[in-house]
């Protein structure tokens, strides 16, 4: 799981300005909804800010990829992405919790979409299979990448906050702007943490990544280079 985190900033590191602009959707969003009155906050929630979340995670998993997807993929796991970060945000509005345990079992069904380039129903399949190769590492470490994407996120809006109202909103959304795209950059490398895992499908630990892309597949959960296939 800190390997996880260590490449995920590493990945914002090497594609600094891309990897920022994967923030400004999911921070206008979210400052958007905290002003945004009753029933046209969960409209704007579910249509708006749903499809601005995927963009992001779309947008994430071409940085991970270092490819450019092709257009149908990323038709495809657009509605992947809508479909599962709808059932989320009423998750989230409960606790956090069941959101993260819901994403760890299919959200990686959007980059199984792009990068593999399967339909619909099968990228679903993929993504709930690779969620179920390692579920409490997949759970875990997103999680991980939460608490560490939340305390961030807090500490920088404490600095930055103001007074009033505009400077809080303000302060919310430049927070959300740096941070958020550790959530999505860490979400796409998960998929090759799982790949790895997955012992239905062998030839899916050879897949590459960004951070490291000359390396033979993910390391194992200790940490020592797993042998190739």
């Amino acid at each position: 799981m800190g390997q996880l985190v260590a490449e995920t900033i590493n990945l914002y590191r090497r594609h600094f300005w891309a990897s920022l602009a994967l923030g400004l959707g999911p921070a206008a969003g979210a400052v958007g909804l905290t002003l945004i009155p009753g029933l046209s906050k969960l409209v704007f929630g579910i249509t708006a800010f749903a499809l601005l979340m995927t963009a992001s995670y779309l947008g994430a998993v071409a940085l991970a990829t270092a490819e450019a997807p092709a257009r149908s993929s990323l038709l495809i796991g657009a509605a992947i992405g809508y479909f599962v970060f709808v059932p989320a945000l009423f998750l989230y509005s409960l606790f956090i919790l069941p959101a993260v345990l819901w994403l760890a079992l299919f959200g990686l069904s959007v980059p199984a979409a792009v990068i593999e380039r399967v339909g619909f129903r099968e990228a679903l399949q993929r993504g709930y299979r690779l969620g179920r190769a390692d579920y409490v590492h997949a759970a875990g470490s997103l999680a991980t990448l939460v608490i560490v994407a939340f305390l961030t996120a807090t500490v920088l809006f404490f600095l930055l906050r103001g007074a009033s109202q505009l400077e809080r909103s303000v302060a919310a959304f430049l927070s959300l702007l740096v941070i958020s795209p550790i959530l999505f950059l860490g979400a796409a490398l998960l998929y090759f943490d799982q790949a790895a895992r997955d012992p239905t499908r062998r030839s899916d630990a050879d897949l590459h990544h960004a951070v490291h892309p000359d390396r033979a597949g993910r390391a194992d959960a200790e940490g020592e280079p797993r042998p190739s296939a």
